[in-house]
């Protein structure tokens, strides 16, 4: 089985300016290339973290929204996945 394709935690410092995918075609997902009409570029204006979807699931990108994973039922298997990777 392959290994799942989890979110990316990006920090940013105040300053840093990147340009993010936001259609899910880039090949360098979660980053966009700089010719793509419906990347959106940001520019930090304070310490941040973001996470950012790898996968190309999510219905709300950059931002990752958990669709990489099956839901889980119960509050114990989401703190499992949360902290171990289960």
């Amino acid at each position: 089985m392959p290994d799942p394709i989890l979110p990316e935690v990006r920090l940013l410092q105040p300053g840093d300016r990147c340009r993010l995918c936001r259609c899910g075609r880039s090949e360098r997902l979660p980053d966009c290339p700089s010719d793509c009409p419906d990347g959106l570029s940001l520019t930090a204006r304070r310490e941040q973290r973001l996470l950012l979807c790898r996968c190309g699931q999510s219905k709300r990108l950059p931002w990752c929204d958990g669709s990489h994973s099956p839901p889980t039922p119960r509050l114990g298997q989401r703190w499992r996945r949360f902290w171990k990777g289960e």
